[in-house]
């Protein structure tokens, strides 16, 4: 099992506060991570006001 370094762990913690709406992917090779990527999603409206609407 991989453990997490602490500019690792600090990354991981600090992309989860900040997400409302995504995914996290954690890359491991050799057991070690190696890359962490985060997606963050936002839906728009189709309406005039283009207003930003939330994911569910």
């Amino acid at each position: 099992m991989s453990k997490l370094d602490e500019v690792q762990w600090q990354y991981l913690k600090k992309s989860l506060d900040e997400m409302e709406y995504g995914s996290v992917v954690i890359t491991v090779h050799d057991g070690r991570v190696t890359q962490i990527d985060t997606t963050e999603k936002k839906r728009f409206t189709n309406n005039n006001n283009r207003s930003l609407q939330k994911c569910k």
